[in-house]
């Protein structure tokens, strides 16, 4: 007969079941993992769909190539409209949509890298992703992601049970690993709106479970990671959260996501590790141009982004934002006005670290130049990942976290 103990330590994670609990309370995952001195935050945005990086960050140097192959949905030359692209360079600009991040690029704390991607040629989107948040590409066989990777060879120790979040009710793949993390779908629902007749119900329910283990068993030390998040996700949402220096979140789930995770980096938990998703970008039909369906997702991007950065402008020497997309668009517009899966996108690091300004290795439009039509991946995304790992994350071992893959050093971010 297998005990509840033994089951527990099978799995290596100790979860609060759905079935077990009303559905509107969060799920959770934990596991046990080590103490730490570690203040540096990463915070990874995955735009699931495939973002479309040519009308992001706008080739406008390139003219015809551009311009010619996407007639209705092209973004206009810098100061030619009302709703043109903005200059970064004299031969790249952002889309429109994405103004509140010029004023960060103008500071100096916004890095762009332009056809950046994975090196795996596939143009599905669940092969993208996963190859990407494995840290594999091409690659199906290794299960863990790279995040959880990177926990289990970091140098320090950290038994937050913060220590890696992940914002939404599923896990993603890059955080999935021996050291687990959390999955939370809102600081807010553990506050449970006043129902503490049902709070107090689930701590029983809890205490029962737990009940026969000895003191100090494995199990014994879970139970407490349980209670003790609980009660401080509980405590933070009893206290409402005004955001500082004015700065205004979108409502949208990736306003509230960033808002959530800010909230979490202010209350000094011992996160080091943020997960949020932004979905919507696989623009097939009337993706639109400097206005439209693709406007709409940049402009919340590049509000939730803004808001982020103004509201820990106290700590944001130790906060580093990158943003990837398992693979851009096709160079032309299709009969539908929109993009099909394409290749290389583009990269934005935000922080304390990053160095400003804009990388890319641009091979250019022509035909020539473009891998089976499109733009080609010239800059590996584990590059910019690894850069943040080493530099601002204290962690060297990328023979792990990325096997097989020799790093090289854009010089995108600075050191602590």
């Amino acid at each position: 007969m297998v005990t509840r103990r033994d089951f527990l330590k099978g799995l290596g994670i100790v979860g609060i079941s759905q079935a077990m609990f009303p559905i509107w309370m969060p799920k959770l995952a934990f596991a046990q993992s080590p103490s730490s001195g570690n203040k540096q935050v990463m915070v990874v945005i995955f735009q699931r769909g495939g973002m479309d990086g040519l009308n992001t960050v706008v080739p406008f140097g390139e003219g015809a190539n551009y311009y010619d192959r996407r007639p209705t949905i092209a973004i206009a030359e810098p100061n030619t409209t009302d709703f043109s692209a903005l200059d970064l360079d004299g031969f790249f600009g952002l889309h429109p949509s994405l103004r509140p991040l010029k004023e960060i690029y103008d500071e100096g704390k916004l890095h762009i890298v332009h056809a950046a991607g994975s090196p795996d040629p596939t143009r599905s989107h669940f092969d993208a992703m996963e190859y990407m948040e494995r840290g594999t590409p091409g690659d199906k066989l290794t299960s863990a992601g790279w995040i959880s990777r990177h926990l289990q060879t970091a140098s320090w120790q950290n038994d937050s049970v913060f220590r890696a979040v992940g914002i939404g009710a599923m896990l993603p793949t890059s955080l999935r690993g021996e050291d687990s993390a959390l999955a939370l779908r809102s600081i807010a629902d553990f506050h449970l709106e006043g129902r503490q007749d049902q709070l107090a119900g689930i701590q029983r329910t809890l205490s029962g479970l737990y009940a026969v283990e000895a003191s100090g068993e494995m199990l014994n030390a879970h139970a407490s990671s349980v209670f003790g998040t609980i009660d401080m996700l509980q405590n933070l949402s009893a206290n409402e959260y005004q955001a500082a220096y004015g700065a205004q979140y979108p409502e949208s789930n990736f306003g509230m996501g960033l808002r959530q995770v800010a909230q979490l980096i202010k209350a000094d938990v011992g996160l080091e590790i943020a997960c949020i998703d932004i979905g919507g970008w696989d623009t097939h039909d009337e993706q639109g141009g400097a206005e439209g369906a693709m406007a709409f997702l940049l402009d919340d991007m590049a509000r939730g982004l803004a808001a982020f950065y103004s509201d820990l402008q106290d700590e944001m020497a130790r906060v580093n934002v990158v943003t990837m997309s398992e693979f851009g668009r096709t160079t032309g517009e299709n009969a539908s006005k929109g993009t099909d899966h394409g290749r290389a996108s583009v990269m934005f690091v935000m922080g304390g670290g990053a160095t400003g300004g804009i990388t890319a290795d641009w091979r250019g439009l022509h035909p020539e130049a473009l891998d089976d039509g499109d733009l080609a991946v010239t800059t590996d995304y584990r590059s910019i990942l690894s850069e943040i790992l080493v530099k601002r994350l204290g962690n060297n071992a990328l023979d792990t976290i990325f096997p097989d893959y020799t790093w090289s050093d854009l010089g995108i971010i600075k050191p602590v």
